[in-house]
């Protein structure tokens, strides 16, 4: 029980970093390129897992790198899975680039609840007492965070990045009860390895047809080092994250919950290094998620 928690608390911090080198890689630069480089690092780190497993299975066979090899019938669920990663992705890139940090993270760390309510229509896990305040204090902190968003000219109501990131939350809670039917079938190597793999494939005609055709007349690529953060951070918050789920007794709300405990160190980054402003009203809608996530963590025990 313990040593799940542990992996999900590491998850999360991995996912802090790994929001604030993304916000330092948009800034003034094309999302679609740095989306395509993330993807490219991502796969190039799991590529060697992948042929040394297949070409020298003695050598990962007994540890939890390996990753065996597995046929069209297990390939066609973690395409799907890629095009639903890849598609909050998306959304929360265009969303991070226009939006504080301070604003998105909390905003992120409502999948939680998604999760929840997904679980209990999925998977039958039924809501407590605890979790429905968790999920009423999840919803006020929206709200109270729309106020504080008004502060800086953002109008939740009508700026289309807040949906951006709204979409991305939501197409996340999807993935997240994706994985803990993929993590019950198939071992987390495999679906972390190929679905970034398939990702850098997706987004190729995404980059050919859409951006570089309009590269001029739209916001320029420049090369910035925290790029490669993005893949480093992700790759090992995922890790640890499937790691987690393929405990046969794991529950998709409680690591979900706990993984969105990275808004705390993405609304440090904000704060310390991106100077975002209105961060004491903005820390009392932090405080608000955090209260709601721990009553969720009471109803999940």
């Amino acid at each position: 029980m313990y040593k799940r928690q542990l992996l999900a608390f590491l998850s999360a911090a991995l996912l802090g970093f790994h929001d604030a080198f993304k916000k330092q890689a948009l800034k003034d630069n094309a999302v679609l390129p740095v989306l395509f480089l993330n993807t490219v690092f991502s796969s190039l780190i799991f590529l060697p897992f992948i042929l040394v497993s297949c070409f020298a299975p003695a050598v990962l066979g007994s540890t939890m790198f390996d990753v065996p090899v597995v046929g069209w019938d297990v390939h066609k669920f973690i395409i799907i899975k890629s095009f639903i990663v890849l598609s909050s992705w998306i959304f929360g890139y265009f969303g991070m680039k226009h939006l504080p940090l301070t604003i998105v993270g909390p905003i992120n760390a409502t999948r939680p609840v998604m999760v929840l309510v997904g679980a209990m229509l999925v998977f039958g896990e039924r809501l407590n007492l605890y979790q429905w305040i968790g999920v009423m204090l999840a919803v006020l902190s929206f709200f109270m965070l729309s106020r504080s968003g008004k502060k800086e000219g953002i109008d939740f109501k009508h700026n289309k990045w807040i949906l951006f990131i709204v979409l991305a939350a939501v197409t996340g809670a999807v993935s997240g009860l994706y994985d803990k039917y993929l993590m019950k079938q198939l071992p987390p190597m495999v679906v972390q390895s190929w679905y970034n793999i398939y990702q850098v494939f997706i987004m190729c005609p995404i980059i050919l047809l859409l951006w570089y055709p309009k590269r001029k007349e739209s916001t320029p690529f420049r090369w910035d080092w925290t790029i490669i953060g993005i893949s480093v951070f992700l790759c090992a918050a995922d890790f640890v994250y499937f790691y987690a789920l393929s405990y046969e007794d794991s529950m998709i709300s409680i690591v979900s919950m706990v993984r969105r405990g990275s808004v705390v160190v993405s609304f440090l980054f904000g704060a310390l290094f991106f100077r975002e402003k209105n961060l004491k009203s903005k820390a009392v809608d932090l405080i608000l998620v955090l209260i709601g996530m721990f009553f969720l963590y009471l109803g999940s025990k």
